[in-house]
């Protein structure tokens, strides 16, 4: 003779049911998010696999002295689980949001609308041979080479100020009696002059011209005002040394800083980093200023768990790392490649590391 169930029970089976159904189906729900992880570490100065699945030196320097390095200058990556051909789940998101080493990020900021998984990777792969060249300048020049370097024009915007005046082809000499020799230092005229005309003198195969342009008023992602004049420049350099940087599967410009380290020690005597393992990250450009990078917290857990004691951080990062810092591990915040030699010198020498500059909240 079979028992009646209670009501309670009989509520709780249907609760639970329920909320069994609701949890599956919030599975094949499509999400707004993508989840950032810790990606491979890969050392400077060692070797990685290249498209052949061969074991090559992430730099190799022809035309010049090298000299033994030890301890390992570790760039770092981060890895993005989902596109927008397939999201995570939310019981993915769920999980990955209590985990300190991994972030729930929009979908927008990694892949934005519009734009294939194709074209992002092509994109990356173009920032980081545009990363590699900045990083080879920036290295060259620290040790008092002469790059050469030339900022030419790839593309004027249609209907922008530059259009019909610029040219792809263009090499930019100055703007405003300044020397251009840095992207950076076009930039920084063009907004020192907030909307004012800027003089530009500019050479192609037909001679040397000056022209004037008046920039347009923007918004960065920031917020921030901007003034544009509406060109795709690209620095061109003659490098007296040949530099080859080899690291086919990671796109992205973050590298840069730590290939730059990379560089400086393989062409320098002794160990520049005393033989320690030091991780890091940032951007630079070939005048050896450091910038912030996506993903700061992940790379932070990643360098930890490949054995780095020390990490070398953008200052412009700072506000991410504060908090985020997993232990035993030293962090310090940089805003130019001179300031990051600075760092290393200390550790090699076993100074003060109390004494350098270190991440607060207020960056």
């Amino acid at each position: 003779m079979s028992q009646r169930r209670s009501p309670r029970v009989v509520a709780g089976v249907t609760s639970l049911s329920i909320s069994l159904v609701a949890l599956v189906g919030l599975t094949f729900i499509p999400t707004q998010y993508v989840i950032q992880r810790p990606g491979p570490v890969y050392d400077t100065l060692g070797s990685a696999r290249n498209a052949d699945g061969e074991a090559v030196p992430l730099i190799h320097i022809e035309g010049a002295e090298t000299y033994p390095t030890g301890g390992a200058l570790d760039l770092t990556t981060v890895q993005v689980i989902g596109n927008r051909q397939r999201t995570p789940s939310w019981f993915e998101l769920a999980m990955a949001w209590v985990d300190r080493t991994k972030a729930v990020v929009p979908i927008d900021t990694v892949f934005p609308e519009g734009v294939t998984t194709e074209q992002r990777d092509e994109r990356n792969a173009a920032l980081m041979v545009d990363s590699q060249h900045e990083a080879t300048a920036a290295a060259l020049k620290e040790l008092g080479y002469d790059v050469g370097a030339r900022v030419q024009v790839v593309e004027a915007v249609k209907d922008s100020p530059a259009d019909g005046v610029l040219a792809e082809g263009d090499t930019i000499l100055a703007a405003d009696g300044v020397p251009v020799d840095a992207v950076s230092t076009l930039r920084e005229t063009i907004q020192k002059g907030e909307g004012d005309a800027v003089e530009l003198t500019v050479e192609n195969g037909n001679g040397t011209r000056t022209v004037e342009i008046t920039p347009e008023k923007a918004q960065d992602a920031a917020g921030e005002t901007v003034w544009l004049i509406g060109v795709t420049l690209a620095t061109d350099y003659d490098f007296p040394v040949d530099v080859t940087l080899q690291l086919d599967n990671v796109g992205g410009p973050s590298a840069g800083m730590m290939f730059a380290l990379g560089i400086i020690d393989t062409l320098t005597p002794g160990e520049l980093n005393g033989g320690e393992k030091v991780a890091g990250t940032g951007t630079i450009d070939a005048a050896g200023t450091v910038g912030t990078i996506g993903g700061i917290r992940q790379k932070l857990y990643g360098a930890k768990d490949a054995g780095a004691e020390y990490f070398l951080a953008p200052r412009g990062n700072c506000n991410e790392v504060v908090g985020h810092v997993p232990d035993g591990l030293e962090v310090f915040s940089t805003d130019t490649l001179s300031e990051s030699l600075e760092i290393l010198e200390t550790i090699a020498e076993d100074g003060d590391t109390s004494e350098l500059p270190t991440c607060s909240a207020a960056g």
